[in-house]
């Protein structure tokens, strides 16, 4: 095994994409480079989503030749889903990425992207046997010792099962969840909450299926838990999915223990197209709330397509609790434009964020966009991008209540810098919750970048504007640097100053990330981050050892600071010791 999930598009990489259901929609792949280093993920939806959580068993290797490069790679059976019998085929495709000079190369193409899996070759004659293993039992344990705290030991188990080659379940009991990465602190220049990226694996391992544009399920509306059960599968042109989870009493908003339970179900129409069904529901105090609704994605074209949904949600609010959208759109190689139109009541939100993710409701929403791709590859450019966004909301009182303009352009030169310009207007109308009286603002934001089509890459940017009554500057900086082959460093600053500044939020942000392979399954990492407005700091290092790839290791990790995102850590020094075995 080696070393999993980095990001490869920005590196010179050869890639197999294995449609193994043969239904154009969705698809795995398993991407390498010369030095083995391996990303694996699902594409679904005919390149909708494209998840990178998915791990899969498979060894690759990269060798240097006198013509360039090769690679090999090896995938284990048990890892994919599949229907087993004779003769069978797949949809395949093989790939290369060449970002230096912008180029994606495919042995099935031209493609209208990379991930239009609708529009890849086919393997046939496959003679297919189920995988033998099906039952992996993972146990683990963990130490821990804090400052000024008593010394813990705790275990827990994950369970993975395959009832069929086609359908899985997972089990877990008492998960860790202490040694995962904080969330990354930013700058929020909305009044609306921040969605923030889920890390936890239980909840990430195929979460794909549970991707909405009105989002009914968000996962991070779930605390610590117990444990929880799921299953995914997928037979006879049906996909389906279900999670449940019981929740710790949350000791710092004083919640009760909550049942958190969802469901998922997909079909198949058309040639690539799908009409599905979720539910999401809490169940605290004997009171249940929730989510449900329909969606689909209809593609009438490789470049035509429309996207549609319906939901309601329940709990405390049985009226004004229905959402909706349509969405038609076209998309090529160089070529995008899409008009939407969203619908969401008064009191959808209330309910909905018991278990999804909702900014705001009480809208009739236009959104439009049209985004062109110019390939020049002369006068010293490679492309110019064009980007132009309208969005335009009313209350359900026919009241306005937002505008906003966005317009960008990015300029990719030969030299390897690019240059990119933005700006934005935007009005937000006076309101009972979020705006106490009407506003115009504005941001112009001008960003250089040298070599960003490579991992290695520099970028810095500069953005001046009025946010709610206050002048800001907004100065953003990124720096991706191999030291060795073995070491990388990440860094990024962002500074943002108010004026005037009621309600003290003027920071710097820095936050670095470091990572040294010793071997492929020997390794270090190291986060660190400062908020200056609320005074956190916030460090964390882990040492990681997988004896049994990927999922036996032994991890020892150190933490100081560590808190919710937006609040400052109180947390004092800090070890954990897990020790996690795969049977």
């Amino acid at each position: 095994m080696y070393r999993r999930d980095a990001e490869l598009t920005s590196d010179d990489s050869v890639g197999v994409f294995l449609d193994t259901f043969h239904d154009r929609r969705n698809c795995y792949f398993f991407i390498t480079n010369l030095l083995g280093t391996q990303r694996d993920g699902r594409i679904t939806e005919n390149g909708r989503t494209n998840e990178t959580t998915w791990d899969g068993i498979w060894k690759s290797a990269g060798q240097k030749t006198d013509f360039g490069w090769s690679a090999e790679i090896a995938i284990e059976f048990g890892s994919l889903k599949y229907e087993p019998g004779k003769n069978k085929t797949w949809g395949i495709n093989l790939g290369r990425s060449i970002p230096r000079v912008l180029e994606l190369s495919f042995w099935a193409g031209p493609l209208e992207s990379p991930e239009k899996v609708s529009q890849y070759g086919v393997l046939r004659g496959l003679n297919l046997r189920r995988a033998e293993k099906r039952a992996q039992i993972i146990p683990h344990i963990i130490s821990k010792l804090e400052e000024g705290e008593k010394s813990e030991l705790e275990g827990g188990i994950d369970a993975r099962y395959a009832f069929s080659q086609m359908v899985s379940g997972n089990l877990t009991i008492n998960p860790d969840f202490a040694t995962i990465e904080a969330d990354q602190e930013e700058i929020n220049l909305t009044r609306f909450e921040l969605s923030l990226a889920e890390k936890r694996n239980f909840f990430l391992e195929g979460s794909e299926i549970y991707q909405q544009r009105i989002r009914l399920f968000y996962s991070r509306r779930v605390s610590d838990i117990y444990g929880g059960v799921k299953f995914y599968g997928k037979s006879g042109g049906y996909e389906f999915s279900g999670l449940s989870a019981q929740t710790k009493k949350d000791q710092l908003d004083g919640e009760d223990s909550a049942n958190f339970t969802v469901l998922r179900l997909k079909k198949d129409i058309m040639k690539s197209s799908t009409i599905g069904f979720l539910a999401a529901n809490k169940l605290i105090g004997g009171k249940n709330k929730g989510t449900a609704g329909i969606d689909t994605s209809l593609y009438f074209t490789d470049t035509f397509k429309f996207t549609g949904q319906f939901a309601l949600s329940y709990g405390d609010y049985n009226n004004n609790n229905i959402a909706f959208f349509l969405r038609p759109s076209y998309d090529s190689a160089t070529f995008h434009i899409h008009l939407r139109y969203t619908q969401l009541g008064r009191r959808f939100r209330d309910n909905a964020n018991e278990v999804g993710f909702i900014r705001d409701d009480n809208r009739h929403e236009l959104d439009s966009a049209v985004e062109k791709t110019f390939w020049l590859k002369k006068w010293g450019f490679d492309r110019i991008k064009y980007r132009s966004n309208y969005n335009i909301y009313w209350g359900l009182d026919r009241n306005l209540r937002s505008w906003q303009i966005d317009q960008e352009l990015s300029l990719d030169l030969k030299n390897k810098f690019s240059l990119e310009i933005e700006h934005t207007q935007e009005f937000k109308g006076r309101d009972d919750e979020f705006f106490e009286k009407d506003f115009r603002n504005y941001e112009t934001e001008f960003e250089l970048g040298y070599n960003t089509r490579e991992w290695q890459h520099a970028q810095i940017s500069y953005g001046f504007g009025r946010n709610f009554d206050s002048d800001f500057q907004l100065v953003k900086g990124g720096l991706n640097y191999k030291i060795t082959q073995d070491f990388s460093f990440q860094y990024s600053l962002t500074r943002v100053i108010f004026d005037p500044d009621p309600e003290e939020e003027t920071t710097w942000i820095h936050v670095i990330r470091a990572t040294n392979y010793f071997t492929n399954d020997l390794f270090v990492k190291i986060f660190y981050q400062i908020n200056s407005a609320i005074d956190k700091k916030n460090i964390q290092v882990l040492l990681v050892y997988r004896f049994q790839p990927p999922f036996g290791f032994i991890q020892l990790a150190y933490q100081k600071g560590t808190a919710r995102f937006g609040e400052r850590g109180a947390q004092g020094h800090a070890l954990f010791l897990k020790i996690a075995y795969m049977f």
